[in-house]
């Protein structure tokens, strides 16, 4: 339960103690069966050859600027009360220092601790206000972070489309590719089979209310 008073240290602490635990008694309940080595096997079984290392290049001032451009423009901010409207506009007298805190984290392998601070702010899903297992975090993150991620994130999709590393069945969270897509390559694969006059066949899982004696063989 929310506590019922003013105090705001109280509040706040009472939120944080929820939130961080809650995602782990999720894990406690739900997934003490599953081998988390399983992912680990699958990538080693997946790959025939060894996947080379990956090779972080430097980023430009240009590759920089382009990257805060992208960014919206917004009034929010995290904890160092700069939001992403003012980098936007000062990013012409800080691009020089953002090039080489960039090159210095990617040459040291470093993602500056700062950076991963965030600052949380409960918002109200539905039903009773008194009740914390109705409220959920939002992490507002530096704007700075938001450079920085967006500059891995930009090799990291780079050497996964590359080397072919993804599995070419994942359509979602994937650039120029959807799960619409996920959707229509089956449907389009069963009509062109049978434009070509081929057998079309398909398996699905039996539902679970068919008795004993309904079930096949």
């Amino acid at each position: 339960m929310v506590p019922k008073h003013h105090d705001s240290q109280v509040i706040a602490t009472t939120f944080n103690t929820y939130f961080a635990t809650v995602a782990q008694n999720i894990h406690t309940e739900n997934f003490n069966s599953i081998d988390v080595n399983d992912p680990l096997n699958y990538l080693y079984n997946a790959f025939n050859e060894q996947i080379p290392a990956i090779n972080l290049k430097m980023v430009t001032s240009k590759e920089i600027e382009n990257v805060v451009k992208s960014l919206k423009p917004k009034g929010s901010h995290g904890y160092d009360e700069i939001p992403t409207k003012s980098l936007k506009l000062s990013v012409p007298y800080i691009l020089s220092p953002l090039t080489y805190l960039c090159n210095l984290m990617i040459s040291t392998g470093t993602f500056p601790t700062r950076l991963k601070f965030a600052e949380i702010k409960p918002l109200h899903k539905k039903g009773e206000k008194s009740n914390i297992s109705n409220y959920r975090p939002i992490s507002l993150l530096t704007a700075f972070s938001k450079i920085f991620e967006k500059i891995i994130f930009t090799r990291l999709t780079h050497h996964l489309s590359d080397n072919h590393i993804l599995a070419k069945e994942q359509f979602g969270f994937k650039n120029k590719s959807s799960t619409d897509l996920a959707s229509f390559k089956p449907i389009n694969d069963i009509l062109t089979s049978l434009t070509k006059k081929l057998l079309v066949g398909g398996i699905g899982a039996l539902s679970s209310w068919l008795t004993e004696e309904d079930s096949p063989g």
